[in-house]
């Protein structure tokens, strides 16, 4: 393609998402000076339609664990896509119960049953939905800052108002309490709770990771109470954190565990809620109480089966473990060298977050980034963070180069920033 051609099917798409999609993005990639295209990645590695190479540390965010077009995902999608790519739904589909059954296996403790849907806040509409009709309760605790998704039920269990304001009223029923508080779960969970629902890491909070103990004390508590356990994994889940679930690090098994992003491979979308076998008990006497026409569809489910094979067979939880002990302390070292404008660096495994002192820091400093070829996303529930939640398959010399492209962006904003006050005070 002619650099013209180029230059002019990145105008011609911006105009288009000023017409058709949303002017405001639009405005906003053009403020950000994002006047590119995406178009071909593989591995941890993106390139623009100007041929300029990238890194994904954002990972979608966290939807790559296997890496752009994993070629084990591709195959297994083609085949299925040439043998019959959608259902008719009137016959058992044999990804689906292969793709259930694998779940069963690298679920922790005796969670059993899968429903597929198609994203994660999907996932957690079908286990809040499902927590109501066990228990026949109604209420529910979650966690300030949380993030479950943006349909009604998953945005009434989030916890930013921001998102949630202009849709009031939301589902009734919800109570929030800070994450990490045992002694306000336990004044919260009462014989009226169906659930308490939970990240174990809250993510888009910007990797938000609890106390040692608090998932223990929180899965006590809702036995003490009756309450069901629903811990949404669907950015920590499939080896993100350096365990298969991120829940494992603290050995609490859920009730309902719900899971997406990661699960089709960055190839298919897909959302699961996998529970416990006496929970589903409620759905066998009419299995269509809860139905997805697209949910468990033959393609991303294969693209499902491909992805945790994947994972297990070249080791990307062990990969995660390593490579996110490595990433902390380059970044831990990073914020030591620019203590006035990094206040802290955290996380687990390959899902780490960088708290700057302003939010401003953080929207010039990822521009500074994909400047220098490197993609990040600031968090949408902490807009002082961004995350890194780079393929699993990413390279350490990958993680070398991207840490110093973050560094040099994080110096060039410094540098920015120590102009203002000058130019401020200069007479007009």
């Amino acid at each position: 393609m002619q650099p013209e051609h180029r230059d002019r099917l990145v105008q011609e798409t911006l105009d288009k998402y000023t017409r058709y999609v949303n002017a405001g993005l639009a405005k906003l990639y053009r403020f950000a000076n994002v006047m590119t295209v995406e178009w071909e990645a593989s591995g941890a590695i993106i390139h623009d339609v100007h041929g300029k190479e990238y890194i994904d540390c954002s990972g979608g965010p966290a939807v790559f664990n296997v890496g752009h077009r994993h070629p084990k995902v591709i195959a297994a999608v083609k085949e299925q896509l040439d043998r019959m790519p959608m259902s008719v739904r009137a016959m058992p589909r044999k990804p689906e119960a292969d793709l259930a059954e694998l779940l069963a296996q690298i679920t922790p403790g005796e969670l059993q049953y899968t429903f597929f849907a198609n994203s994660g806040t999907e996932a957690n509409e079908g286990a809040l939905k499902l927590a109501r009709l066990a228990t026949g309760r109604t209420e529910f605790v979650a966690a300030e800052g949380a993030f479950h998704g943006k349909t009604m039920g998953a945005l009434s269990a989030s916890g930013r108002e921001k998102y949630k304001a202009p849709f009031q009223p939301l589902v009734p029923g919800f109570t929030h309490v800070s994450f990490g508080d045992l002694e306000a779960m336990a004044r919260a969970v009462t014989d009226r709770t169906a659930a308490v629902i939970l990240e174990p890491i809250q993510g888009e909070n910007g990797v938000i990771v609890p106390p040692d103990g608090y998932l223990w004390g929180v899965r006590k508590i809702c036995d003490q109470r009756g309450a069901l356990l629903i811990l949404d994994e669907v950015q920590t889940g499939l080896g993100r954190t350096g365990r298969m679930f991120a829940c494992e690090h603290w050995g609490v098994v859920p009730d309902i565990l719900t899971m997406a992003k990661a699960l089709g491979g960055g190839v298919m979308p897909i959302g699961a809620f996998t529970g416990r076998p006496a929970l589903w008990k409620a759905l066998e006497t009419n299995p269509y109480l809860h139905s997805s026409t697209f949910g468990g569809n033959p393609l991303a489910c294969a693209a499902g089966i491909a992805t945790i094979r994947v994972i297990q067979d070249e080791r990307l939880v062990e990969r995660a473990a390593d490579l996110g002990t490595y990433l902390l302390q380059r970044l831990e070292a990073l914020a030591r060298r620019h203590p006035a404008t990094v206040k802290q660096v955290r996380g687990k495994g390959l899902l780490v977050g960088v708290e700057f002192t302003d939010p401003d820091i953080v929207l010039l400093v990822t521009a500074e980034a994909l400047q220098r070829g490197v993609i990040v996303f600031y968090s949408l529930n902490n807009p002082s963070t961004f995350r890194l939640a780079p393929p699993l398959v990413i390279t350490r010399p990958q993680l070398d180069r991207a840490v110093e492209a973050l560094e040099e962006a994080v110096a060039a904003t410094e540098a920015l920033l120590a102009e203002v006050p000058s130019e401020a005070q200069a007479p007009s």
